[in-house]
């Protein structure tokens, strides 16, 4: 769970620039393809948030250290979305199989297996 200090937006644009050793353009530019979305006060101003900075670093390591483009890192932070996405859907659904599960409910029929040659045969018998 994150924290309201690691989402609070708090800083502003050079003072992320400086503590990645970036460009403040470097930063507008990534705004610009939709790879960031820093908050922005009243005035307009961009603020940057812990979680920001935090994926700024990571745009920056598929960027500088793996070579990817700005088109790629786009399309695999969408993939990363949509996988924290089914992650929780996965959650849910297991969840309610718990759930069903939990609920024990024995059937209210007897079945009869009998083999005969290579298939099962089942009979059921309503009680």
């Amino acid at each position: 769970m994150e924290t309201n200090s690691y989402i609070e937006p708090v800083y502003l644009i050079s003072a992320v620039a400086e503590i990645l050793n970036i460009h403040p353009q470097t930063l507008r530019q990534y705004e610009r393809e939709g790879l960031i979305k820093p908050s922005r006060t009243n005035g307009k101003i961009r603020l940057y948030s812990q979680k920001d900075i935090d994926n700024i670093k990571y745009v920056l390591t598929l960027t500088r250290e793996l070579g990817v483009n700005l088109a790629g890192v786009d399309i695999i932070l969408q993939l990363n979305k949509k996988i924290e996405e089914l992650e929780k859907d996965i959650f849910v659904y297991k969840n309610k199989i718990k759930s069903i599960n939990s609920l024990s409910v024995v059937p209210d029929t007897k079945a009869l297996v009998v083999q005969k040659t290579s298939l099962d045969m089942v009979i059921v018998k309503k009680s």
